[in-house]
């Protein structure tokens, strides 16, 4: 089932599945239980580009603070509950738009229907959460180690759970920190599966190892027309997890806006600090709500023929830059006054 086929469902003020565009997921690393530390990087994050935020609810206190912190917020609010079915039926009481779950640790059969009920009562989604690290025992004994069809097998195996108790508001998501496993697994589930699908590469690692991990992985998944909605999983500030799960669906057709900078790698021609100036242009652009390629180039030789695809770029050498527009030289400037000049030009854009 590729996005376009999978069953629409309401996540607060936003669609998700049945071709709508893409998600964007993070998740607070604050205490939930503190509402102002909370609201204010989920503040950030909003700024930055997430659309849907989770939050950890471990306590009856964390579930009684989402009613403050949805009131300050401008996305739906996905609660994300282990082990204690109790935890969840109070995050719906308390304003969740969404809620996370393991069926298979959140209690017995009883629990989960307690929870369905809940969630009924108020049309709210629920999402099956199933990982590599949660697969039941007796399948991974039975596959000796975990695989792509156990993961697939469990989520399936509580799909039909819960649709048995009466309810199909569901989203469903199964991950591994094992990249081609996560791929194969999708590959797998999307053949089964009619409801959206949230993608991640569970414990992906650091900003640089996870990035490139989940931009390989999710790159795969989402390109062959499998998942709705993304997590980039990073152990680092999690506006970094925006930024790439940014740049991963631009990269692919999946979102349009925001300026795309693309710069040479250097080479013995290089006469200004390049990597200076394209991360400082990178840095520069992310306020500016362009639909546009810029080009950062370290040679005037070839600067102006390598920068034709971008809709405007700069090059540079020897203490003098070019602006250039569609590969035409616009201006010479001081390189001093490179990065200005392009702000200038930005800000002021016309076609």
């Amino acid at each position: 089932m590729t996005r376009e086929n999978t069953k629409v469902i309401q996540v607060g003020n936003v669609l998700m599945g049945g071709g709508n565009p893409v998600l964007i997921q993070s998740m607070t690393n604050t205490r939930t239980e503190d509402v102002e530390a909370t609201v204010r990087q989920i503040h950030a994050l909003t700024a930055a580009g997430c659309q849907i935020i989770r939050c950890t609810v471990p306590t009856m206190e964390a579930a009684e603070a989402l009613t403050e912190i949805k009131k300050q917020i401008t996305i739906p609010l996905v609660a994300d509950i282990h082990f204690d079915h109790k935890l969840a039926i109070e995050a719906i009481r308390h304003g969740a738009d969404k809620i996370r779950i393991n069926p298979g640790n959140i209690g017995n059969t009883d629990c989960v229907r307690d929870v369905v009920k809940a969630a009924r009562e108020r049309n709210i989604p629920i999402r099956i959460g199933v990982n590599s690290g949660s697969l039941e025992k007796q399948i991974v004994q039975r596959d000796h180690g975990v695989t792509a069809a156990g993961l697939v097998e469990s989520a399936m195996d509580k799909i039909h759970m819960i649709e048995d108790m009466g309810y199909d508001n569901l989203v469903v998501s199964i991950k591994s920190s094992d990249v081609l496993m996560c791929v194969r697994a999708h590959e797998l589930l999307a053949k089964q599966c009619i409801y959206p699908i949230h993608v991640g590469i569970t414990e992906a690692g650091t900003v640089w190892s996870g990035s490139i991990k989940s931009s390989v992985g999710l790159g795969i998944i989402l390109y062959e027309g499998i998942g709705d909605t993304i997590r980039v999983s990073l152990t680092g500030d999690p506006l970094e997890e925006i930024r790439t799960a940014k740049r991963i669906l631009k990269t692919l057709g999946l979102r349009k806006g925001g300026i795309e900078v693309v710069s040479c790698p250097t080479c013995g021609r290089t006469q200004i600090d390049l990597i200076t100036l394209a991360n400082q242009v990178e840095a520069m652009v992310q306020d500016i709500p362009l639909d546009l390629k810029v080009a950062v180039m370290g040679c005037v030789v070839n600067g102006p023929g390598e920068a034709r695809e971008a809709d405007i770029g700069i090059a540079g050498g020897k203490g003098v830059g070019l602006l250039i527009r569609k590969g035409e030289i616009i201006r010479k400037v001081p390189e001093s006054e490179l990065l200005s000049t392009l702000r200038e030009e930005l800000l002021h854009w016309e076609e």
